[in-house]
């Protein structure tokens, strides 16, 4: 096989990382996004030459104005999406967050309209499913202290959550 072939058969995703945080309550943080119309987390892409978990811990800083260490990988996601491409999907852990971090929050006005916390079974109702299982799929891993492979936002055939 000639070397542009075997480049062309070669998968070139984006790449996207977030962060999911909680309240003492056990509640997850989602954003609203003046660009979307669903709920989301903190997060997005990921900058040429940056990590996954350095991509997360910046767009957490500009979207929410605070700066935290971001704990360990939850899940990643394969996730192609017709539009636009392969894309893969890291989800980590930003811990339970303190009332006074919480405080501290400042929703960048541009990107995003509101921020709250959700409880867990209030997920589905808020944002697109595959995104939900996602989520959903993320806590379960947290739990059990194990990060999670996941396809379209479950776990694919023959594969344990």
């Amino acid at each position: 096989m000639v070397a542009n072939e075997h480049e062309a058969k070669m998968a070139h995703p984006r790449m996207a990382a977030g962060a999911l945080f909680f309240d003492a309550g056990g509640r997850v943080l989602m954003v609203e996004p003046t660009y979307k119309d669903y709920w989301d987390i903190p997060g997005g892409y990921v900058e040429t030459g940056e990590s996954p978990l350095k991509a997360a811990t910046r767009e957490v800083q500009e979207e929410l104005g605070i700066t935290r260490t971001l704990g360990r990988l939850l899940a990643v996601d394969w996730a192609p999406n017709t539009t636009e491409g392969d894309k893969v999907l890291y989800l980590f852990d930003g811990g339970q967050l303190a009332p006074e971090t919480i405080a501290q929050i400042r929703p960048e006005a541009e990107e995003l309209k509101a921020v709250r916390f959700v409880a867990p079974q209030e997920i589905t109702e808020r944002t697109i499913p595959r995104l939900a299982r996602r989520i959903l799929a993320a806590i379960e891993a947290r739990a059990a202290s194990t990060p999670v492979y996941l396809e379209h936002g479950q776990a694919p055939d023959g594969v344990a959550a």
